[in-house]
């Protein structure tokens, strides 16, 4: 049972260790969002508590006495936990919460859709989704989970297949009536746009279509895939985009599919899991829902 005569009151010890530290009372109130005289004020409560005293003054100064010192010491350590407790305390998530890293295009045209179904499969869970394009170190983020496109290779971490991707070249349909494509060869009359970490995607397309020969360079990069549709669709060129990613397109004419000859990934699309973490009843709520979505493609 705690002694109450033994608890200096908290606004005490806090604008005594911050007088300590900062050797300023008038400093000290900014920190703890306090007046100068209260900050005094405070400081002596607790000296009269202990029945030492705590500081020398000289002017606007403040140093720790002897015993000052000795005391900060004792219950610097005590204060460091209860901030901590405190902050841990605050920022806990619920139960039900998850955080999860997805590809920017994937989180976009894939997931957002498809949350309603997870929110009626699972009404109690909080998702959170923030894009990320490469992996991280999961003991350094505060992710439960992620969605990654490429091998298995993620470190530390297991890894779920969701699905292989097929590319198809697009481009704008006002384009394609100036300046037709009705064999392979033909695109490479077009200014040939690319993903920016998939910029050998049109030689390996080529070679699946049987053109030998070298490839032009690109006529244009970009990080996210759908800021290659629009560019696309606004006619700048010829792109290869994963069909999932721009059905709406397609289905609204926005872009349209000259050649319907896929470019096949052998890399695929993962749910991405801490491996101690798998066994959580969230993530394997989240793990079986996202796995059936998949299959349903």
């Amino acid at each position: 049972m705690y002694e109450r005569r033994l608890l200096p009151p908290m606004g005490a010890l806090a604008s005594f260790a911050a007088a300590a530290r900062l050797e300023s009372f008038s400093r000290a109130a900014e920190e703890v969002g306090l007046t100068q005289s209260a900050v005094s004020r405070q400081v002596a409560v607790l000296e009269d508590w202990l029945q030492l005293s705590l500081f020398t003054r000289n002017g606007r100064r403040v140093r720790l006495s002897p015993e000052g010192e000795t005391y900060l010491k004792a219950i610097g350590p005590a204060l460091d936990s209860i901030r901590s407790a405190t902050s841990a305390a605050v920022s806990r998530r619920p139960e039900r919460e998850l955080n999860i890293a997805t590809l920017p295009s994937f989180g976009m045209r894939w997931l957002a859709p498809r949350l309603p179904k997870l929110t009626t499969s699972y009404p109690d869970m909080i998702v959170n989704f923030a894009a990320r394009s490469v992996p991280f170190n999961f003991a350094n983020e505060e992710f439960d989970a992620a969605i990654h496109f490429g091998a298995c290779d993620w470190p530390n971490a297991s890894h779920d297949l969701l699905f292989h991707e097929e590319a198809i070249p697009v481009c704008a349909p006002m384009r394609l009536n100036e300046h037709p494509i009705e064999r392979c060869e033909d695109v490479l009359n077009w200014p040939l746009l690319v993903q920016s970490s998939r910029r050998d995607a049109w030689t390996k397309w080529l070679n699946v279509a049987g053109i030998d020969g070298p490839t032009p360079a690109p006529s244009g990069s970009f990080e996210h895939f759908l800021m290659l549709a629009q560019a696309a669709a606004a006619g700048a060129g010829i792109a290869l985009i994963p069909r999932f990613l721009i059905e709406n397109e397609l289905a609204d004419g926005t872009l349209a599919c000259p050649l319907p000859i896929p470019l096949e990934s052998d890399d695929a699309y993962y749910l991405v899991l801490p491996a101690m973490d798998c066994h959580r009843p969230q993530i394997h709520d989240f793990r079986s829902w996202i796995l059936g979505e998949a299959q349903n493609i």
